[in-house]
């Protein structure tokens, strides 16, 4: 996972690993997905990208 210290700076050191985001076509709003299983984990409800997250090709 990703180093979030100092605790309350709301900074992320590196990206979230093993994770990746990709933009929902019909919707156009992002989904966040697991990148083991696949899974579909969140779709962010407001526009723009998950934070930290890698955003896949």
């Amino acid at each position: 996972m990703a180093s979030n210290k100092p605790v309350g700076d709301n900074s992320r050191k590196g990206a979230v690993k093993k994770r990746s985001q990709l933009e929902n076509p019909i919707t156009g709003t992002m989904t966040k997905r697991d990148k083991k299983s696949g899974e579909f984990m969140d779709v962010k409800s407001t526009d723009g990208k998950f934070k930290g997250v890698r955003k896949e090709k």
